[in-house]
């Protein structure tokens, strides 16, 4: 084991704790607003680093690096093609959430379509966490952290001993965030993360291209674009993993879904101080989306160079952090996959507690007090935590790849929700009764195309096509038999609802930048 580089770990760890104790002590988390959602204070910077280090987990670190070293960049998509999902987020459907006052995205499904609604996807939302949210994010930061400290070796123990070890620590940290600090604990210690993030990503590009380059960082750039081209191209073929199609298919409503409707995302974005805070931290974090591919996709690339043949690919990007880092700068940087971990292991914990709490739990406790609420979610926080410990150590055995698991099993909860959602943001007479049949539609004939009678075509273009099939039923069942008054929305505001006057033309140097980096890795760029 590296052991100055644990000891910096723990340090910087300890830092980012003090940081938001002393910012946070004076806050009183006996309320639900407190709790779950700072009390709506969030400015945009707050807003914008929770955003991305939430979206930002270890499971990105290894399994697109990961990806990259076994297949292309064609796992990039993933990230730039978030960025006009967030700009149509951030212009439309931001401002629905906040004039109605939402505390949970479902809260619009009560209001445009009645509680029965609300708390089937409430429920979904909530399984989602438990099978696929929480547990990759145990895994995944349990994985890196071997890989940079090898506390196998260190202790004795088998591979997959450490990683249940990892996982039960990152678990028991992560809860005391959530419980103990709220919401706002939470993003205090994303802006500290987020800093780090910057200078750390920085710091591993420049030892990993001069180690690649034997001491020259531009003979490692040299070396990354002079050979094994095919890893540098993120336009994807017909038969590739990701096709470049499914970015107009599967993948732009998949990102709608998550940047817009997926709980433990819009939280963050929900929690702003006001509908301008909240457009310019949406806009903060495409930025962050724009430099991501540094950190996420280049470390792949070089260990492409590095080590060729690897047998246990997941290992590829804390490999690289362990041999081409000082003692202290590994230390620092698994400190910042950590704390990016520990940050989406906060959000979907906070975000489990406030959807059980507000549309499970309180509407069945009537009269319940804020404090009986508050201890309730942390009860339920915490069983949840100790779930998910006990069932994340097991990705290990899963066949295909972890990235692979993420996005696959991630498919069955969040487009037949989007879809729903979106008849429901553009209708006024669709019933209830109309949505929930859609609903229940999409996820019975998504399931049967996956394992039961296999379809020839990508899983994104699947999707696309039961969302168009499952909206022209839910219209064809309001023909039939629609609602009886038109939906009219209610101006339940309780923060500014002025948008941001210069939108556009940050929204514009954006896009240009997404497909600046599409071009950049391709056959016309440096891939030809």
């Amino acid at each position: 084991m590296n052991l100055t580089g644990f000891i910096c770990f723990l340090l910087f760890l300890a830092v980012v704790a003090v940081i938001s104790i002393a910012k946070t002590r004076k806050i009183r988390l006996n309320t639900t607003a407190a709790y779950f959602m700072g009390n709506r204070t969030l400015g945009f910077w707050m807003v914008g680093f929770s955003l991305f280090l939430t979206n930002l987990s270890s499971n990105q670190f290894v399994g697109e690096n990961e990806f990259v070293y076994t297949t292309d960049m064609t796992v990039m998509a993933w990230g730039m093609s978030s960025i006009l999902a967030m700009l149509i987020v951030a212009e439309f459907i931001l401002p629905i959430y906040l004039k109605m006052g939402a505390v949970t995205t479902p809260d619009f499904l009560e209001h445009r379509f009645g509680p029965g609604l609300k708390k089937i996807v409430s429920l979904i939302f909530l399984v989602s966490y438990l099978v696929t949210l929480i547990p990759t994010i145990l895994y995944g930061s349990a994985v890196a952290l071997n890989g940079i400290f090898h506390i196998d070796d260190a202790l004795g123990i088998s591979y997959f001993s450490a990683i249940w070890l990892l996982v039960v620590m990152v678990g028991i940290i992560g809860c005391c965030y959530t419980v103990l600090g709220g919401f706002k604990a939470i993003t205090v210690s994303d802006l500290v993360q987020g800093a780090g993030l910057l200078v750390g990503g920085i710091a591993l590009l420049w030892f990993a291209l001069r180690y690649l380059g034997d001491g020259s960082m531009l003979s490692g750039i040299q070396k990354i674009a002079g050979s094994k081209k095919e890893h540098l191209n993120s336009i994807g073929g017909p038969h590739d993993p990701i096709p470049f199609s499914t970015l107009f298919t599967g993948m732009f409503l998949i990102n709608l879904y998550y940047w817009g409707m997926e709980q433990y995302i819009m939280q963050q974005a929900l929690a702003a101080k006001s509908l301008s805070q909240g457009q310019k931290g949406m806009s903060l974090a495409c930025v962050g989306k724009l430099i991501s591919p540094l950190l996420l996709n280049v470390p792949g690339l070089i260990a492409v160079h590095l080590y060729p043949g690897l047998t246990n690919t997941a290992t590829v990007f804390p490999r690289l952090v362990s041999d081409v880092l000082p003692p202290i700068m590994t230390g620092f940087i698994a400190a910042i996959i950590f704390g990016a971990a520990i940050s989406t292991f906060n959000a979907g914990l906070n975000s489990s507690g406030t959807l059980f709490i507000m549309n499970l739990y309180k509407p069945w406790r009537k009269g319940a007090a804020d404090r009986e609420l508050v201890r309730a979610g942390r009860t339920f926080q915490l069983t949840i935590t100790i779930i998910a410990m006990c069932f994340s150590p097991f990705i290990l055995f899963f066949d295909g790849g972890f990235y692979h698991y993420i996005q696959k099993i991630s498919s069955f909860f969040s487009v037949p929700v989007f879809t729903v959602m979106i008849v429901g943001f553009t209708t006024k007479r669709v019933s209830e009764w109309a949505a929930l049949t859609g609903l229940l539609f999409f996820i019975v004939t998504y399931t049967l195309s996956q394992f039961v009678f296999p379809v020839p075509l990508h899983y994104l273009h699947v999707l696309a096509i039961l969302f168009v099939i499952t909206v022209a039923l839910i219209l064809a069942i309001n023909k039939w038999k629609p609602r009886d008054t038109p939906y009219t929305a209610r101006n339940l505001a309780v923060v500014d609802l002025q948008p941001w006057r210069h939108r556009y033309w940050f929204f514009l140097l954006l896009v240009a930048g997404m497909a600046g980096m599409f071009l950049l890795f391709s056959k016309a760029g440096i891939a030809g």
